[in-house]
């Protein structure tokens, strides 16, 4: 039941999205999260204590965050599955969880503000999606900050929640989604959060690993369906560049996309005023990248999505067969 869960969450917020109107009356699962991780680390990450007590406190906050979200996550989900047409109400539930149509809205309005307004609006519509310095992009950077952010958000925001949606139903999307939201809060390498933040950020990059390689096989099929993208291009990235990335994760999407596109994505870039010195995904290939290779990307991206949302029913029906 848990992959049919997920895949009617797919259907639904391929469709629909998490409407706007709705965040500003209720807010959104990972609003409601953030502001929980907020309270416990102003309350337990302490400046004057010792780095292990800071971690210690860290990694019990961590594990009452998980605990607390399994449990509410479980409950209305058991709750809803004895209601009549419970999945339905479930999986409309469990769709807030995934960004498949938002990501795909963000990176698409970077390209449409290079193309109208230019590198200033390009930049600005580029900070709402990437953490580096706008400022410091020329359009080029813009374009591949955009592209790099497409291809790590749509494992991290589509293929992984749905796979723990697939695997453990609604505590299963929810507690990835706590862990997440987590790690891009308190998982950084800085004095404030690096003790603190050390578990969200461990567990994190653990629950990445199936999601971020998952994605790279999407996306390297999805070149073989895409006119004027490389499958072989992307398969070689892969094998080539991805464990080089600073990240456990983001390098196999970043490679992927980078070879099926003939681009030349990460390397050297500003984040908070610092230069950090990582591997090109796609070494060889075009750094000049435009606005419509940002386009070519979604096209990408849209294909590898539509292929994840018929695994997913695959795997819904084999499942429902063996039951």
């Amino acid at each position: 039941m848990a992959f049919t869960l997920a895949f009617i969450a797919l259907v639904i917020e391929r469709l629909l999205g998490y409407p706007q109107w709705l965040v500003d009356r209720i807010g959104h699962p990972v609003i409601w999260i953030g502001k929980l991780i907020s309270r416990l680390e102003a309350r337990f990450n302490i400046a004057s204590e010792s780095f292990e007590t800071r971690r210690r406190n860290g990694l019990l906050c961590f594990i009452f965050l998980l605990a607390l979200t399994i449990a509410l996550a479980a409950s209305l989900e058991g709750m809803l599955f004895l209601l009549p047409l419970g999945i339905l109400l479930a999986a409309l539930l469990s769709s807030s969880l995934l960004a498949q149509k938002s990501l795909e809205d963000h990176v698409r309005a970077v390209a449409d503000a290079l193309e109208t307004g230019g590198l200033e609006a390009g930049r600005k519509a580029v900070s709402m999606i990437v953490g580096r310095d706008p400022d410091q992009l020329d359009e080029a950077g813009v374009c591949r900050a955009a592209i790099e952010s497409l291809a790590e958000n749509f494992s991290d925001g589509i293929t992984a929640p749905a796979l723990w949606l697939g695997l453990l139903g609604l505590a299963g999307g929810t507690a990835y989604k706590a862990t997440n939201t987590a790690d891009s809060m308190i998982g950084h390498k800085n004095e404030r959060y690096y003790a603190y933040g050390w578990a969200a950020a461990r567990f994190d990059d653990l629950i990445n690993l199936p999601a971020s390689r998952l994605t790279a096989l999407l996306f390297t099929a999805a070149a073989f369906m895409t006119p004027g993208a490389s499958h072989r291009k992307a398969w070689e990235a892969v094998r080539r560049d991805a464990a080089k990335h600073k990240s456990p994760n983001a390098g196999w999407p970043e490679a992927a996309m980078a070879g099926a596109l003939g681009l030349a994505l990460a390397g050297p870039r500003v984040y908070g005023g610092e230069l950090v010195d990582d591997h090109f995904m796609g070494e060889g290939g075009r750094r000049e990248a435009t606005a419509a290779d940002i386009r070519r990307a979604l096209t990408l991206s849209r294909t590898a999505d539509l292929l994840l949302i018929a695994l997913f029913g695959l795997l819904a029906v084999a499942t429902s067969a063996l039951m």
